[in-house]
């Protein structure tokens, strides 16, 4: 089988192309900066032949999309509808696209359910919120077979460690490796669903073959446990700093009961495993 996955050198992207070469699959990658995804022409050509299509590539983070929105904008919806276009042009079978929590923004109630409304606390839950509006309009329109998965703070190895945007655990881990204190923005009340990379890649590949999808569905993709970021840093261990709150949802806790019902998955890797892992790879253990 052919595969394609758009944003293949990424964190997410680069774990789901390493799982489908290992299963034999012919994995054509599609990233930034050698494909601009907003351009038709430019990656028109690497759908040809390719049955399945995993649309990871983004310009991610919330904060970042608060800074430079309009940038975040043109990747993430325009290069959505791109990809949509070739894969319906080049006879891909489905589309499985990356969606994320941070469509839910605050809530008054959880677990996050998929039937709830939207609203996003930033451009990128907005944008995530018209990829799958795009998806399902390709699929009702188009007959293109999409399904969008909506991760939970996905971590694991090869996640950001740099920067501005980088991920909590990842940041975390950083810090204390350089024997800095652990930077919480807030008092380390605001609680995530940790979903170990391993168990997303598993998602994807579940929702690429499950004859229970592919009209436009969209299924939360988390562990199903929220955990504060308080007791993450405890995990990491060492000591702690507080700076100014940022702004974003309060808690994010993901009801992943239809992922098991659609897809027959389920989350198998804790977050103390995951940590340890991560703590051992990092000499921390």
């Amino acid at each position: 089988m052919k595969s394609v996955v758009t944003g293949g050198k990424g964190f997410i992207g680069s774990h789901i192309v390493r799982a489908l070469r290992k299963r034999g699959d012919e994995v054509v990658v599609v990233d930034l900066p050698e494909h601009d995804i907003r351009r038709y022409d430019s990656i028109v050509p690497a759908f040809t032949g390719a049955s399945i299509v995993f649309h990871q590539a983004a310009l991610p983070r919330v904060q970042y999309s608060i800074q430079y929105p309009l940038e975040s904008m043109e990747v993430n919806v325009q290069g959505t509808a791109v990809i949509l276009r070739a894969a319906h042009e080049a006879g891909v079978n489905r589309v499985v696209l990356a969606s994320s929590g941070s469509v839910y923004g605050d809530q008054a109630v959880m677990p996050l359910v998929e039937t709830m409304t939207p609203s996003p606390k930033s451009p990128y839950g907005l944008h995530k919120v018209v990829l799958e509006m795009l998806a399902k309009l390709w699929s009702e329109v188009y007959g293109l077979e999409t399904v969008s998965m909506r991760y939970f703070n996905v971590y694991g190895p090869g996640m950001d460690q740099e920067g501005a945007y980088a991920l909590a655990i990842g940041k975390f881990l950083k810090q204390r490796k350089e024997g800095k204190p652990i930077t919480i923005w807030g008092d380390g009340s605001h609680s995530r669903d940790f979903t170990h990379v391993r168990d997303v890649v598993r998602a994807n590949l579940f929702a690429a073959e499950s004859e229970q999808v592919g009209r436009g569905e969209v299924i939360n993709i988390g562990a199903g446990k929220n955990r504060t970021v308080l007791e993450l840093a405890g995990l990491v261990g060492g000591p702690v700093v507080h700076e100014e709150e940022r702004l974003e949802p309060a808690h994010a806790l993901a009801d992943n009961r239809l992922a098991k019902e659609l897809l027959g998955w389920e989350p198998e890797i804790s977050l103390e495993d995951g940590i340890a892992e991560l703590k051992k790879l990092h000499g921390l253990a």
